[in-house]
């Protein structure tokens, strides 16, 4: 772990800042959390006991469609936005899986380092070697952030779960969030050819009501595209999100009945939202 990022963290059980040793995290309390042989640390807090996290074979399903280059317009729209207003500071990937969309926004930031944080050791092994300026850190993402206040430039935030309020208190002033969401219509062939889950169409307001009184709205993009994947792709794209947890036993012969390549509609929007 770089020891510039490991002074951006916090002890989850007092909140005092971290500083390195050899290969341990001690606060002036004397907790001490040990880097894991995979490379990531853990920072859970013992706040009860968090979700369980993406599965190994959910980040491994992940890690395949990703390197594929399937969600390549998702990843250059965030870096963009991400890029675009961006006014120094190291980064935080809130709910950063794999750490594939943060890996790309540090190659666009030269002069930045980040931390990648999720609650799924699977997701944090992977972070961990997604690219050199990156740390990984496994913590819950709806408990208090174990990173310090003010000292992140930018937070993103890729079809994950949201803390506004310990986002904002994680941001320098000024510091922005950058959201990627689902639209209704992404993936809806499959959603409809497969009865998965389906995005609210009130997402959007969602969101607003959900960052109201800490964040202000500074601007929005719609991506949309087209995927044309065959059955075995079809099976990793199901695998790797919230839908792993509901398969039922029959989806597998139901993928393997779909036409090849079978045309599915990408769509998200990218999010900007300056702290208030």
């Amino acid at each position: 772990m770089l020891d510039e990022v490991a002074r951006l963290l916090a002890c989850p059980h007092c909140g005092g800042g971290l500083e390195p040793a050899d290969r341990t995290l001690r606060c002036s309390a004397n907790h001490a959390f040990d880097l894991a042989k995979q490379g990531y640390v853990s920072l859970l807090g013992g706040r009860g006991a968090p979700g369980p996290g993406d599965t190994a074979e959910m980040v491994a399903a992940r890690a395949d469609f990703l390197a594929a280059g399937h969600y390549a317009p998702i990843v250059e729209a965030l870096a963009d936005s991400a890029a675009d207003v961006h006014t120094g500071g190291p980064l935080l990937d809130l709910g950063a899986g794999t750490g594939h969309y943060l890996a790309h926004v540090l190659e666009r930031l030269p002069a930045e380092a980040g931390i990648a944080l999720d609650v799924s050791k699977y997701a944090s092994r992977r972070a961990a070697k997604g690219h050199p300026r990156a740390s990984a850190v496994l913590a819950d993402a709806w408990q208090a952030l174990p990173v310090r206040d003010g000292v992140v430039g930018s937070v993103l935030n890729v079809f994950a779960p949201r803390n506004p309020a310990e986002t904002h208190r994680v941001l320098r002033p000024g510091g922005h969030l950058v959201v990627v969401t689902p639209n209704s219509g992404h993936l809806a062939e499959l959603v409809s050819a497969l009865d998965l889950l389906s995005v609210d169409e009130r997402k959007p307001q969602r969101l607003a009501d959900q960052l109201a009184g800490h964040f202000e709205p500074v601007g929005s993009n719609v991506r949309e595209f087209p995927l044309n994947l065959d059955v075995a792709e079809i099976a990793t794209l199901v695998g790797m999100g919230p839908n792993a947890w509901h398969l039922a036993e029959s989806l597998p012969a139901r993928i393997a009945e779909l036409p090849t390549p079978f045309p599915i509609t990408a769509s998200v929007t990218v999010s900007v939202h300056r702290r208030s």
